[in-house]
């Protein structure tokens, strides 16, 4: 569920799709921070639901995956953030980048307002003042080991939504 200054979009994480829209929240609890716990009502399918909001009110994203994914917000160009998806536990990498880690989000012309991943895992979320972008995968085959499922951020299919 994205939720901007433009009302709130409920998407499919898988296809991009957008399945719901309000462009007309009502406004007594339809922002983050009007509770305490940074949720808005749902609406579409999951309207009987609050959904928890991370991004411009605060709260966040998981960082990390079951199998051994880690995302990584640095700015070594502030103001300007970047994403790092990786295969080998995080900063400090090991290996060159492209092998272990890759770079796969620069917030050069919009501000990152929240970056991480569902709770399932098969989900990477990157929302910035402008847009979203949602990467998705499957679990690996539980037979492979780790390493023969190929580390590769090509194993993430990417869409993107202006918001």
């Amino acid at each position: 569920m994205v939720v901007s200054v433009n009302g709130h979009g409920l998407f499919d994480t898988v296809t991009g799709e957008k399945i719901a829209r309000d462009r007309d929240p009502d406004p007594d609890g339809s922002i983050p921070d009007a509770v305490p716990d940074l949720s808005c009502p749902g609406l579409g399918p999951i309207a009987s639901a609050r959904v928890r909001i991370a991004g411009l009110f605060g709260g966040g994203l998981h960082t990390t995956t079951d199998d051994g994914w880690t995302l990584e917000v640095v700015s070594p160009e502030w103001p300007h953030d970047r994403v790092l998806l990786s295969a080998d536990g995080g900063i400090p990498h090991n290996g060159p980048h492209g092998e272990n880690w890759w770079h796969i989000f620069d917030s050069n012309y919009s501000e990152l307002r929240a970056a991480g991943f569902s709770p399932s895992g098969h989900t990477l979320a990157v929302a910035t003042s402008s847009d979203e972008t949602l990467w998705s995968h499957q679990a690996p085959d539980i037979k492979r080991s780790a390493g023969q499922f190929g580390r590769s951020p090509a194993n993430w299919s990417a869409q993107s939504q202006l918001v």
